[in-house]
């Protein structure tokens, strides 16, 4: 009887190949990642700045070092199966950890910056992790407060950072280059062994889930999913639209399977080239990291779209007259050029189209450092339509990608040829997908589909059926054509006193979209006789991703239209005409409601934008709505008159 399901580290995990599948042989990571390196020895692979100037390793070194780690791993009595946790920006140092880990056979584990120590103890733990990297002396303070709470801790590595003379712990602390020369004794020929005895069914990486309920759970990523996933959504792009001249930017955290599959495993599949963001690319370096590389691949969590389209609406105001009038014509041509260049459209190019380009669309491109993008896609969350719509009317059709860290990343993929505007995509090739007819959830089984949740029998059992279709909580549509429309999470669906399930994501959208004052908005009603809504205001927010009181520029502008001088949120609150503003907004958006009984009652304020470090968002930025739930308990039950 074949075995495809596992939650032990340790066990081996039968391949689930298919007619549809087989022509993508079972391997491993680290004979991709070798093979890779041998055919591209001399060429760079890895950009980093250093002293203000980008610098590289080639594939030769980029290897070199990866083995160094995995040497200075066995040197500390590191076994099979052994676990890694790296908390960090990405960097070379990040790369170099995570292959090191699996080529010493071991399986390597993000761990996110934000995750306070309680959360990086419960993930340490929880995988057993024998070494923690760590990137920086806050990171690396954060562990050593936990270290003699973590049993199966042997060593702290940290880079960038200059170690105190005096520091003390219950561990040893290295520096990244000193523990890489731990190894010296070590031959290659000892790791070259556990690379060889490696079997694609066995676990490689851990993904810890950011979920907005309970500990996370640690997804098992076996070689084969790795692999398989890597060639299954990399062979549906036409002729050669994706190679390795190919330039990516890394700025995506790599605890996130989205970040390992685009960063570290597609970069090991092509060979292409990773140029690394500066470790504050969300708070504004991004532009100026994309003005230097020039990407020809462009992935984003949709807030970094949203990011750029705002201030790029803010510089737009500036135009008038003439200019203003042909930016406006040519954002109506390229709207329809995007909607024509979808699947089974007619294709080809409206009238004007040529002028447009050149006079507006190459300009965009050219300003945001985006010229030579061949793709943008968009991932973790649906993309608003007002963002997608955005970008569409500049000739930037924003291609989206669905998938879950229980899927390896990908689900549904889009691309160039074969796309629909505002879909999750097209399902996985090689992959089989249902919808369950009882409550709409998507099912899907396939190779990229987890080994199961380390240590925990209940949850795989519940994620995964008999018949090894995953369970994924998402409740979506499918097409005719096999693209997928999401409608909802079951876990966020809200059943109200009088029955009705509502998916509050898509009503939290169109409120947004009515009133784009908003910074976040949150739907109030389970088991409750109507809905409510929780609202923020748009803030600036600190060099710590902290919000702050004063509203953003987007927001100022909003507020100068309705004659309102309000610069604060306190302000705002208290200003008579934003609360018409926000009722007629609020009016409107329930127009749109398909009942009466998703239509919103009342609505309160709260004067702290939601964010990642204030524990009301997961590093994805979804909302963990049980938190907000609970911080404003008194808040909600006062608008249900309790």
């Amino acid at each position: 009887m074949p075995k495809y399901t596992a939650t032990n580290i340790t066990d081996e995990v039968d391949i689930r190949v298919t007619d549809r599948n087989a022509k993508f042989e079972p391997t491993t990571l680290c004979k991709m990642f070798q093979a890779t390196a041998a055919k591209y020895a001399s060429q760079p692979a890895l950009h980093y700045k250093q002293n203000g100037e980008w610098a590289s390793y080639t594939w030769q070194e980029y290897e070199a070092k990866a083995m160094a780690f995995a040497k200075a791993l066995v040197s500390l009595g590191f076994d099979r199966f052994d676990t890694v946790s790296i908390s960090g920006f990405n960097s070379t140092e990040w790369f170099a950890a995570y292959m090191g880990c699996i080529m010493a056979g071991g399986a390597a584990t993000g761990v996110y910056t934000t995750n306070g120590p309680q959360a990086c103890q419960y993930v340490c733990n929880n995988s057993l992790a024998r070494v923690v990297v760590c990137d920086g002396v806050k990171q690396l303070e954060k562990f050593m407060s936990i270290a003699d709470q973590l049993p199966s801790l042997k060593a702290l590595v940290v880079y960038n950072a200059q170690l105190p003379a005096d520091v003390e712990c219950c561990v040893p602390i290295y520096d990244f280059d000193a523990f890489l020369g731990l190894g010296s004794d070590i031959s290659t020929a000892t790791i070259q062994e556990r690379i060889d005895i490696q079997r694609p069914g066995n676990c490689a990486s851990l993904i810890y889930t950011s979920g907005t309920t309970g500990n996370p759970k640690g997804v098992m990523l076996s070689h084969d999913n790795l692999t398989y996933t890597l060639r299954a959504v990399t062979s549906g792009f036409q002729g050669d639209l994706f190679n390795n001249t190919e330039r990516i930017i890394s700025f995506l955290p790599l605890s996130h399977i989205a970040g390992q599959i685009l960063d570290i495993g597609i970069q090991i599949y092509y060979g292409l080239h990773i140029y690394f963001a500066e470790p504050d690319a969300l708070k504004g370096s991004l532009g100026k990291t994309m003005k230097e590389v020039h990407p020809t691949f462009f992935l984003a969590v949709p807030r970094v779209f949203e990011k750029i389209s705002e201030k790029m609406v803010e510089v737009g105001r500036g135009s008038k007259g003439l200019k203003k009038a042909i930016a406006t014509w040519a954002r109506r041509v390229g709207g329809q050029k995007v909607v024509m260049s979808q699947y089974h459209e007619s294709g080809g190019k409206p009238c004007g189209y040529d002028f447009a380009k050149a006079l507006v669309f190459n300009k965009v491109r050219d300003a945001l450092g985006l010229d030579k993008c061949k793709a943008f896609y968009s991932g973790a969350a649906p993309l608003s339509p007002e963002v997608t719509a955005f970008f569409a009317s500049l000739d930037i059709p924003i291609y989206e990608a669905m998938g879950l860290s229980e899927t390896t990343g990908i689900s549904f993929f889009n691309y160039p040829h074969k796309w629909k505007q505002s879909c999750l995509g097209h399902f996985l090739t090689g992959t089989d997908v249902k919808i369950d007819p009882t409550n709409s959830e998507l099912l899907i089984r396939g190779r990229h589909v987890m080994m199961g949740y380390i240590n925990n029998e209940e949850g795989t059992a519940a994620a995964l059926d008999e018949d090894g279709f995953l369970h994924t909580g998402d409740c979506a549509s499918l097409d005719s054509d096999g693209f997928a429309f999401m409608t909802g999470r079951l876990k966020e669906l809200i059943i109200t006193a009088g029955g009705e399930n509502v998916p509050p994501v898509l009503i939290e959208n169109v409120i947004k979209e009515e009133l784009p004052l908003l910074g976040n908005v949150m739907i109030i009603g389970d088991k409750r006789k109507f809905l409510s809504a929780i609202f923020t205001f748009r803030v600036t927010v600190d060099e710590h991703g902290e919000p702050t009181d004063k509203l953003d520029a987007e927001a100022k502008y909003i507020l100068a239209q309705l004659d309102s001088s309000a610069s604060t949120v306190a302000e705002a609150m208290a200003d008579p005409k934003i609360k018409t503003y926000l009722d007629a907004g609020l009016k409107r958006a329930n127009a749109r409601a398909t009942s009466h009984a998703q239509n919103i009652q009342k609505y309160i304020f709260v004067a702290r934008d939601f964010s990642v470090p204030g524990g009301e968002m997961t590093p994805t930025l979804k909302i963990k709505r049980n938190v907000v739930a609970d911080k404003y308990a008194a808040e909600i039950d006062a608008m249900y008159g309790h």
